[in-house]
Formats: C-alpha cells, structure tokens, sequence
C-alpha cells in the first residue's frame, strides 16, 4: 500500500513519530515507545501499530537487526503535502485567499512585516 509522497497524509499520532525520527535520524522501535509513552501515554502496542502503519505508508523505512527506524521523508516535504491539502480543503487552493484570511485580522508586528516583504521579494 505504498503511497506516492504526494498522497502522503499523516495524522496528528503519526506526526509525533516523525518528529521523534526528524529529531533523531534512526531510532529502534522500542526506544520510540518508550519515549511516546512518556510523553503521550501510549502503550507499546499502540506505537508499533502506528510505526508499522507509517512503513505502509512509505513515511518510515525499517532496518534490521533491532528494528531500527529511520524517517523515509524529510519534514519539509510533510509540511508542503499537508499545507498543500490544507489549502485546497479550506480556500480553494488560493495562496492569496490564504494569507487575506489568515493575517487580514492580525496585527503584525514591524519585525513580521519586514521579514514577509523579505520573503515576497525573495520571490519576485
């Protein structure tokens, strides 16, 4: 069930094992449950679910020996499917629909001014 990494949607429980590996590179699969279950709660068996979920998924490679996971996609290219997703879902995949809604009721400071006429020039 490999997905193209354009399809690629991960959940909020996923998300917290991708930033564990994003973080760490290469993590056995019981360290990643020991961690999640002292941050989040989870038991072990729910944290295997999710990494093997996440192999399925294409997210995740698994390296033996020791179950060692490490992240197949970086971070960068989950923010841009899930900002991409968003997009579509909520302002019909317009950029400026976007940002009217989401800074026209804000009161930015000069420093967030500065560094977005950075970025848009940047752009240009």
């Amino acid at each position: 069930m490999n997905t193209t990494k354009k399809e690629l949607r991960l959940h909020e429980g996923e998300l917290n094992v991708m930033e564990l590996l994003w973080s760490n590179k290469v993590l056995a699969a019981k360290d990643i449950s020991k961690i999640i279950k002292e941050y989040i709660g989870w038991e072990k068996n729910t944290t295997y679910t999710v990494i093997k979920r996440l192999i399925d998924k294409g997210a995740v490679v698994r390296e033996d020996p020791g179950f060692l996971c490490r992240a197949k996609v970086s971070k960068k290219e989950v923010q841009e499917i899930e900002t991409e997703a968003l997009m579509k879902k909520m302002f019909n995949g317009s950029l400026t629909n976007f940002i009217t809604e989401y800074i026209g009721n804000k009161k930015l400071t000069t420093e967030q001014i500065i560094e977005l006429q950075r970025v848009l020039n940047h752009q240009i």
